[in-house]
């Protein structure tokens, strides 16, 4: 397989040693794929161990706790392939549905795709979170994203060059929809049946749901302040 086409799939965990090795199994069967990459942001609970047990290819460390976004930029720094897969670490066994987000990206016909996962199946949240993203997404570009903040996406390796990398924390999804948007670069959303851990009507959940809807809104307001700037009808590229 060419370089370009070859596929590098980047996990980030962090306490996720109950499903990492589940996920890592999974998405080794996958055709095309050159290494999966673990990035253990600082856990505690033996994640770096069960995911080299696991098999994957190479299991990069942080002594500290750096956050999604700049694990995930670790991973795609040691990582080779021309397509780069992002998934979470706490997908299990449905990981394998991920293959289905390579084909428009390896072929050419898109530049990133994201995965639109199933309804929740236990109440969560009310849609804040969601809405907000959709909405800062919608002002920036006009694409009607249904999955705004999915952080699973299959992604071409010069997209991620021409942006100059990620966005940090939970604004990470929104940043590089808009900016890969911004920079005409082609996204397709795609249903995968994928299943992970879902935060609840606790007050665990409502702080998880706060801190997000922070994040998300410091990525967003930098580029709301541009696109109002640009000139009507600009696709930025």
């Amino acid at each position: 397989m060419p370089p370009h086409c070859a596929v590098s799939i980047i996990i980030p965990a962090y306490n996720e040693a109950d499903r990492i090795g589940d996920t890592v199994a999974a998405v080794l069967r996958f055709a095309g794929v050159r290494e999966v990459v673990v990035v253990d942001d600082g856990s505690p609970d033996g994640t770096a161990q069960v995911a080299t047990d696991a098999g994957a290819s190479s299991v990069l460390v942080n002594e500290k706790n750096l956050g999604k976004g700049r694990s995930l930029m670790r991973g795609v720094e040691a990582s080779s392939g021309g397509v780069l897969l992002f998934l979470d670490a706490d997908l299990g066994d449905t990981a394998s549905a991920a293959e289905a987000l390579l084909p428009p990206v390896v072929s050419g016909d898109a530049d990133m795709t994201i995965a639109v996962l199933p309804a929740a199946k236990k109440k969560g949240g009310f849609g804040f979170v969601l809405r907000t993203a959709a909405w800062g997404i919608r002002k920036c570009t006009g694409f009607e994203a249904r999955a705004p903040i999915s952080g699973q996406r299959a992604i071409r390796r010069k997209l991620l060059d021409e942006l100059g990398g990620l966005a940090d924390g939970y604004g990470i999804e929104v940043a590089l929809t808009i900016d890969a948007l911004h920079h005409g670069f082609r996204i397709q959303e795609v249903d995968v049946p994928f299943e992970h851990r879902e935060t609840g009507r606790d007050l665990a959940g409502f702080m998880h749901r706060a801190k997000q809807l922070r994040q998300i809104a410091r990525a967003l307001a930098p580029r709301l302040i541009r696109a109002k700037r640009l000139p009507s009808g600009s696709s930025g590229r």
